[in-house]
């Protein structure tokens, strides 16, 4: 039967979803959100796909925990768990699962999405970077809108160390894309989308979310769009 050739991806996901739970890296309902995810990302980018969403986890989780207790002082109540929910997995993979989907859905489209896809994770990858990695290496934090200086851990503020490890993150995703599907201008596209989207947060994050408009898991997604879309216009402009 074709489908047994997918019994191994099966095996993978659901290990991973037991792992995470099992370790408290996320909830019961995050870990099932997660699951979906990466079927939704494999229907449209196969193996490649898995493999830059298995770098963001990995990546990102590390991230996460690396010097907890030094970052909790920084962080609101609401954001100092490590384990994620379901709203904050469909926040950072929500749009990559979507534009799984439309490529399933839409093949002659496929090469667009799937730099539209590996723009969306750069952006949640240097986004959790630049976030967590920055609040502990930072050395200068400065609001983005203003650049006067501002208080570490609250939304919109940023640091030179911090961006530049966003940036990093993005190239990590975008050495995976390339990888998997060839290296041409798509890996600049990816890693300058990336940071497009890790900026917006920033700047939605001074703007509307400081004001309770927006709540954390709204920018994430939102950040993610605005990659995609920025991968867009640039081949559309190209």
């Amino acid at each position: 039967m074709p489908y047994m050739h997918y019994l191994p991806l099966m095996l993978l996901i659901m290990a991973v979803m037991f792992v995470s739970v099992k370790t408290g890296k996320l909830t019961f309902a995050g870990a099932i959100t997660g699951g979906a995810i990466a079927i939704m990302i494999f229907a449209g980018a196969a193996y490649t796909g898995i493999a830059m969403l298995g770098a963001f986890f990995i990546f990102g989780t590390a991230a996460t925990v690396w010097k907890k207790k030094e970052k909790q002082q920084f962080k609101p109540i609401e954001d100092r768990s490590t384990k994620r929910n379901a709203g904050q997995v469909l926040a950072n993979g929500g749009m990559p699962a979507v534009i799984g989907i439309l490529i399933y859905l839409i093949p002659l489209k496929a090469g667009l999405l799937r730099m539209m896809m590996g723009a969306s994770l750069a952006s949640a990858m240097a986004d959790t970077l630049s976030s967590e990695l920055g609040t502990v290496y930072g050395k200068r934090f400065y609001n983005i809108i203003t650049f006067n200086k501002d208080e570490r851990g609250l939304d919109g503020v940023i640091s030179v160390e911090g961006t530049l490890m966003g940036i990093g993150g993005s190239m990590v995703i975008a050495i995976v894309y390339a990888l998997g599907f060839g290296w041409n201008s798509s890996f600049l596209f990816i890693i300058i989308a990336g940071t497009i989207g890790n900026i917006s947060d920033s700047v939605l994050g001074v703007l509307l979310e400081r004001k309770r408009y927006l709540n954390n898991d709204t920018v994430n997604f939102l950040n993610t769009f605005i990659a995609a879309i920025a991968v867009w216009l640039s081949v559309l402009l190209k």
